[in-house]
């Protein structure tokens, strides 16, 4: 078969996942948008124990109404029942997401309504196209082709993705030094070990503080970048700042946040950088 018979088998196949997927959407049969969707209140929250996993999430319990039945569940995040809840208060709300009619197959999310329709896999599809027709471009014609497929749409994410990172650290930093902070304990160091993929271990320790907030909230949760003094171990006093608003996003140490904003900005701009001497050098080349 000819290089063109491929690129066409290629496009072929994942056209039809892509029209099959979206053709889902339109109809709102896909699997995403049958799955119900509620908020949940978080009723307790436990302290996890000292020397523990951090893979585990904070332990809670949590209420939610099945929005067709009416009936009222309470459950637990204990084994895997999605994403890990790295801070907890009670009265917290917390996504809760499950198939229709199966209640008790419940996920946690921090954002409910995230892929809701169902485009992730038609969406890949067209980016896999995309990729079959950059390579075609790059074998039949010429290879500065490649440097052009990949660079426009890394430079459009790029023009898209570096604004509003920026615009996002420099609000959390913001929120950060908007009100006084409070005095924390760390109540628990967890501790993983993991093997690297050279067969090597290495161990990681994750802080979690407990405080309250002026506004009087009880509020316990991760500190995975760590705290800015080195011997405040378990039982350790911490000073935290964080959101009025939102008291998940905290940090025991402002001056990581200054650096991790420098170095998002940073980043941001090479890989922008990059995308544009990507477009630059392959249409000079050609």
């Amino acid at each position: 078969m000819s290089l063109e018979g491929y690129l066409a088998l290629w496009c072929a196949v994942f056209g039809t996942v892509a029209l099959v997927g979206y053709a889902r959407s339109l109809t709102g049969i896909t699997a995403a948008q049958r799955s119900v969707r509620v908020m949940g209140r978080i009723e307790r929250v436990r302290e996890p124990r000292h020397g523990s996993s951090q893979r585990d999430g904070i332990s809670v319990v949590v209420s939610f109404q099945d929005p067709h039945s009416g009936e009222q569940f309470t459950v637990t995040n204990d084994s895997d029942h999605g994403e890990r809840i790295t801070a907890a208060w009670t009265g917290r709300e917390i996504g809760v997401r499950y198939p229709r009619g199966r209640p008790h197959a419940y996920q946690f999310t921090s954002d409910p309504w995230a892929s809701r329709h169902g485009l992730g896999w038609p969406n890949f599809a067209l980016f896999l196209i995309y990729v079959g027709l950059v390579v075609f471009a790059a074998i039949d014609w010429n290879w500065p082709w490649a440097l052009i497929g990949f660079g426009v749409p890394w430079t459009l994410s790029g023009v898209w993705y570096v604004p509003q990172s920026a615009r996002a650290v420099r609000r959390r930093v913001a929120v950060l030094n908007s009100c006084p902070p409070v005095q924390g304990r760390v109540v628990a160091v967890l501790t993983d070990t993991d093997t690297d993929s050279e067969g090597g271990t290495f161990t990681s320790h994750t802080p979690v503080v407990a405080f309250t907030t002026h506004e009087g909230t009880a509020v316990t949760a991760y500190c995975p970048d760590g705290l800015p003094d080195t011997h405040a171990g378990h039982g350790g006093k911490v000073t935290i700042h964080y959101d009025p608003d939102d008291p998940a996003v905290l940090t025991p140490n402002l001056a990581s946040e200054d650096r991790s904003r420098l170095f998002d900005i940073t980043c941001g701009t090479v890989a922008l950088t990059l995308g544009v001497a990507a477009v630059v050098v392959g249409a000079a080349l050609l």
